[in-house]
């Protein structure tokens, strides 16, 4: 990951296009986060527009009040476009690939494939006196906008796995793997769990959950316990998943996300069953 980023930050550094000031250069993503298995392949990397930023501001107070009113006359998808054009000048046309949410760097000997998210810095605000959460924003050529928080997404994920003596993220990384191989041995496949959506309900297992089991550490016990406590949030009667939140804990999971409880539920009982619980 560390070369993906090197490389990109490199690439950038290169052209007067964009000033390297009005940008930062960070992974993101299972890569960065420390949760990617062996079928992974894309290296995420965000490279973020910090001279100007979108925003939101809560009900009842005007833009005016908090001080918002030069509006930037760059915009997003002329980040994009700039961003497309400098990695084609360092990569080459050929190695480079514009997609709908990212723009994608071919692979080589020296680092794998790399998917670059360009962003804005986006700031939530949460009061009139100008206190805010700052993540960032992309917007797909499609029109689709993304909210996204992969500081806090980072900085909790260490946190909780420091916690639960660095379990947490190993949880995460057999989960995906059992996913994968029920996958490839045609038991159950649904595209809606995503990498993302794992590592969100891994989060949501609380700490303690983690523990010893009857004197001796077994990961079966936890594995157990962890399919069991997603599938019952997930049933008839009980809306525990309304409240579990993304990594960051600056969004709901699922809760008024494209992510349905009913998939979440189907896919915790089949996992249960493809390993004989």
């Amino acid at each position: 990951m560390e070369n993906a980023r090197i490389a990109i930050y490199k690439a950038l550094a290169a052209s007067n296009i964009i000033s390297s000031n009005s940008y930062e250069v960070f992974g993101q993503g299972s890569y960065a986060n420390n949760t990617n298995i062996r079928n992974n392949s894309d290296v995420d990397i965000n490279v973020c527009y910090t001279s100007g930023f979108f925003y939101k501001i809560p009900d009842g107070v005007t833009a005016g009040e908090l001080g918002l009113n030069n509006p930037c006359t760059y915009s997003y998808s002329q980040f994009k476009n700039d961003i497309e054009r400098m990695l084609k000048s360092y990569f080459g046309a050929n190695q480079v690939l514009r997609k709908n949410k990212c723009i994608h760097v071919n692979g080589n000997t020296y680092r794998s494939e790399i998917d670059v998210v360009p962003t804005w810095k986006y700031r939530r605000y949460t009061d009139k006196w100008g206190s805010y959460q700052e993540g960032v924003r992309l917007i797909s050529d499609k029109g689709q906008t993304v909210d996204n928080y992969p500081k806090q997404h980072l900085r909790n994920g260490i946190a909780k796995n420091d916690r639960t003596s660095r379990r947490y993220k190993r949880l995460v990384r057999i989960v995906k793997s059992i996913k994968a191989r029920m996958e490839e041995n045609g038991f159950y496949s649904n595209s809606n769990i995503t990498s993302f959506l794992i590592e969100g309900l891994v989060y949501n297992f609380p700490d303690s959950k983690f523990d010893l089991y009857s004197g001796s550490f077994d990961w079966n016990s936890i594995l157990r316990n962890f399919i069991f406590f997603i599938w019952n949030g997930c049933g008839e009667g009980n809306e525990s998943w309304k409240e579990w939140v993304e990594p960051s804990e600056c969004l709901y999971l699922m809760y008024g996300h494209k992510w349905n409880y009913s998939d979440v539920k189907e896919f915790t009982h089949r996992m249960w069953n493809y390993l004989g619980y």
